[in-house]
């Protein structure tokens, strides 16, 4: 089965169309989070991302935050800014889609998580040694996370303790071997100062991962942003991909 796999929408409509356009026909659609948060386009996300054809998606930190799950002072003035704008635009029905959403998943042989499979919604793997610590916490051969918004994969084998950090060149086809833990990097707000947008293809039956960027109209995304007043550390991070 041709999956696709994204993350970190962050309310980019834009990007998740460009995203959509560029991954062509998929019999299924795994979100692993984030649909909402910083981005001008809450509502529209959501209600594209439900329309995908067999979706698992996930509920994701700033999910969470808009639905009063997470103090927002956890979370930078800015961040907290974006969510409390999210909460008063979201509407009845999406806020309950969000409602809904589970933490974790497993499609065997891949578990699904947003942060962690530690801890789901709110660890960050940033570093080969947290990532290491968390392969006790999954059984299935691969773990897919989101939230660092950085395509990257760890790969652990019983020959070194420590897991491997993979970073994969865009538009890379990657046949996968056991154990490894893989993000395919954020739709709507990537940090790795590649403003593309990034997803990945996941055949289930032949065991690959197909890591790809697509551009889109960054321009009118931060425009949309302007008009909504807000935060502009948000509006320039997205031509910069930091």
């Amino acid at each position: 089965m041709r999956i696709l796999v994204i993350s970190d929408i962050h309310a980019n409509l834009s990007a998740l169309e460009a995203v959509l356009e560029d991954a062509g026909e998929f019999e299924a659609a795994w979100c692993l989070g984030d649909l909402v948060g910083y981005g001008p386009d809450p509502n529209e996300c959501i209600q594209r991302v439900r329309s995908l054809p067999n979706l698992v998606c996930l509920l994701g930190n700033h999910d969470a935050a808009a639905l009063g799950q997470i103090d927002l002072m956890s979370f930078n003035p800015e961040a907290r800014q974006a969510v409390q704008w999210t909460q008063e635009l979201l509407t009845p029905a999406n806020l309950e889609y969000l409602r809904n959403l589970p933490e974790r998943h497993v499609a065997e042989p891949v578990t699904l998580v947003h942060g962690s499979p530690r801890q789901p919604i709110w660890e960050y793997l940033l570093d080969a040694r947290t990532a290491t610590k968390n392969f006790a916490h999954f059984d299935t051969d691969y773990c897919f996370v989101g939230h660092s918004h950085l395509p990257v994969i760890y790969h652990l084998t019983e020959e070194y303790p420590l897991a491997r950090l993979y970073v994969p060149d865009p538009q890379s086809h990657i046949e996968l071997e056991p154990r490894a833990i893989l993000n395919p990097g954020s739709v709507g707000q990537p940090r790795d100062h590649n403003p593309d947008a990034a997803y990945a293809i996941f055949d289930s039956e032949a065991l690959t991962w197909s890591y790809r960027r697509v551009a889109y109209d960054i321009a009118g995304v931060q425009q949309r942003m302007k008009d909504h007043d807000l935060p502009v550390r948000h509006i320039e991070r997205l031509s910069a991909g930091w």
